[in-house]
């Protein structure tokens, strides 16, 4: 059965995601893409239809939307008929969108915690302080609600969760891994939204190690892993949003998320946030204008999307766990890498904006089929994952396992 699709968002994520819906639009239906700005969806359209992306003719229409207007949201969702919310707008409205989805009965998804604008690094578990919260509503109103299923949160999620169910009888730690080794033409710019880029390292890192939950400094701790395709690469400790559902799930292991940097990013870093530009409370100039620094510092840096043209290299994200197996220490390195280039080529985004708008389509059609349809709130772990990577796969994002017998595609090694 059609579900019929609305996105919210219009960034770079939100057109892979629009790409995607509509390279499967004879599963999904007819597909809606909404945010502030209607010129962006109406963008996005266009490039879906500059590279033949529907799969059959249907329904492809831009919407303008408030999207911290729960009501307005529910009144989209009843106009479009949309049975599935794909939520890629800023990390700032998911308990409005997730609340209209509730009043309407239509299927949620997000790819990011929810954040509190004037409020970084709220006490763990994340989840705990906002969508946890809505799990009863949603049970009782039989939503489905996937909760942070994009790559790392989600597929990074479902990894740990095939290592849990195909490799290893026992998992002592699991450490994500997030490199990007591309190169774009820009003095300085971040992959996504530079307002939630930044707002992720100006906190406390937090790790769940030995049980509890580890403070650290941000660029405090740093290691080199040897990956495949990107090679030795440098990588910091870093507080993440998958931590705070897996430690749930896996609270016997050690939880770290580990994430790439260059010299040039971390020097610009820590001169903006020394300097207070980093911060998101608001400041009053000499002439008396309130503004807030955070958002100025994203008024001036190059819109993500903009990178994509000009992109090369490639991405490497997994999970490295360990743990044992048959009585003996085993480990397992569970990734995808992706290319900038081949993405743009494809959906017209780079790759990072690919990395994180590939998977809720996936997930999309697992709901529309019924497979992942849970009727209530879950995070992707909780999920049968053999489904979801399969799609993967065939979406473009396929997924390789490193182990003590080398290096294979998942589903040779698991035989599913």
């Amino acid at each position: 059965m059609k579900r019929n699709v609305l996105i919210i968002g219009a960034g770079g994520v939100a057109q892979v995601a629009a790409h995607k819906c509509a390279q499967n639009n004879d599963a999904l239906g007819d597909i809606h893409i909404a945010s502030r700005t209607i010129a962006k969806c109406e963008a996005i359209i266009a490039s879906v239809h500059a590279k033949g992306s529907l799969k059959q003719p249907g329904v492809l229409q831009a919407h303008t939307i408030d999207a911290m207007d729960t009501p307005a949201v529910a009144e989209l969702i009843r106009r479009t008929g949309a049975k599935i919310v794909i939520n890629l707008g800023s990390a700032f409205v998911n308990m409005s969108v997730l609340e209209a989805c509730i009043a309407t009965g239509a299927a949620y998804m997000d790819t990011a915690i929810h954040e509190d604008p004037l409020k970084i690094c709220e006490q763990p578990p994340w989840y705990a302080n906002h969508e946890w919260k809505r799990r009863e509503q949603c049970k009782a109103a039989g939503v489905t609600a996937v909760l942070g299923v994009g790559f790392d949160p989600g597929v990074v999620n479902a990894y740990a969760r095939l290592a849990e169910d195909r490799f290893l009888d026992t998992i002592r730690s699991i450490d994500i891994i997030d490199i990007n080794a591309g190169r774009h033409d820009r003095w300085f710019a971040t992959n996504f939204d530079p307002e939630v880029n930044f707002r992720e390292f100006t906190g406390t890192v937090l790790s769940w190690q030995n049980g509890q939950w580890t403070p650290n400094k941000m660029f405090e701790v740093s290691q080199t892993w040897d990956l495949p395709v990107v090679g030795p690469q440098r990588a910091y400790l870093t507080g993440h949003d998958e931590l705070h559902s897996l430690a749930s799930r896996y609270p016997q292991a050690d939880l770290r998320f580990w994430m790439g940097f260059g010299e040039h990013y971390i020097n610009v870093f820590t001169v903006l946030n020394n300097l207070g530009l980093l911060s998101e409370q608001p400041i009053k100039t000499a002439e008396g204008l309130e503004v807030v620094p955070l958002k100025v510092v994203k008024a001036v840096l190059p819109d993500p999307a903009s990178l994509a043209p000009s992109y090369t290299g490639k991405t490497c994200i997994g999970d490295w766990v360990k743990g044992t197996k048959d009585g003996k220490d085993a480990e397992v390195f569970i990734y995808n890498v992706a290319d900038h280039a081949s993405a743009f080529a494809e959906v017209g985004s780079q790759g990072i904006s690919y990395t994180a708008g590939v998977p809720p389509v996936a997930a999309a059609l697992l709901i529309a089929d019924g497979t992942w349809d849970t009727r209530t709130m879950v995070n992707v772990e909780d999920l049968d994952p053999v489904p979801f990577l399969r799609l993967m796969d065939r979406m473009g994002l396929p997924t390789r396992v490193r182990d003590a017998q080398g290096d294979r595609p998942w589903d040779e090694v698991t035989g599913v």
